[in-house]
């Protein structure tokens, strides 16, 4: 993982939240989309809502291959799995949680032009700026990590596997800090594999880390 990321931990109902209003802003432009693309994983959730707040009922999902740990990726994305619905004289609006380098949605974008979208719009919760693409809605820009109630256990596994104890230790002291419910924290750790020794150690020391401090709204 890269040197003393910075977290943000939204909640279902702040996501939720920020679904309406993003929902509320595409409702009040002229582009009316005739299919939603999640982007998976980690768009899945987020189109979904979307499809129901803005009531478009087809849909279609497409998975690519890019990150490899925490703020870490592979040279390029690729797609794993292609688009599921077809799509052609279609307005599309691509959905995914956050644009981090840009380069999945950009890859995408493009790619659903070959499949002969006629109009493509993207959404997403958060952008980041130092992302090559821009997406056409955005809820939030920040430089955290942002650990999404869909990758939580996910996030903390990573951090067990690529730090060592005391480094664990103190991600997740930083994680707690950043909002995320100590029990809930404590729960996934004791789910991890025991024989894993940052695991059992950081749960054991989980107890003794201050209280949460909510963050952001």
């Amino acid at each position: 993982m890269t040197d003393n990321p910075q977290y943000e931990t939204p909640t279902w109902n702040q996501i939720y939240d920020m679904l309406l209003c993003q929902a509320q802003k595409i409702q009040t432009t002229p582009y009316k989309p005739n299919i939603i693309v999640g982007i998976a994983r980690g768009g899945l959730v987020p189109s979904r809502i979307l499809a129901d707040l803005i009531d478009v009922h087809p849909f279609a999902t497409i998975q690519t291959e890019f990150y490899t740990d925490i703020a870490k990726t592979k040279q390029t994305p690729t797609i794993k799995h292609a688009l599921t619905t077809p799509i052609k004289n279609k307005k599309v609006l691509l959905v995914d949680d956050v644009t981090d380098t840009g380069k999945t949605q950009k890859l995408i974008q493009t790619y659903l032009q070959t499949q002969g979208a006629t109009e493509i719009k993207t959404a997403v919760l958060y952008h980041k700026p130092q992302s090559i693409f821009t997406p056409d809605f955005y809820e939030k820009q920040t430089s955290n990590w942002i650990i999404f109630p869909w990758d939580t256990k996910e996030t903390l596994k990573k951090i067990l596997q690529q730090t060592d104890k005391q480094q664990t230790k103190k991600e997740i002291v930083k994680i707690e800090k950043a909002g995320l419910p100590k029990q809930l924290i404590k729960k996934l750790l004791k789910d991890m594999p025991q024989e894993h020794p940052s695991c059992s150690t950081t749960s054991k020391n989980t107890t003794d880390m201050p209280k949460s401090q909510a963050t952001k709204a």
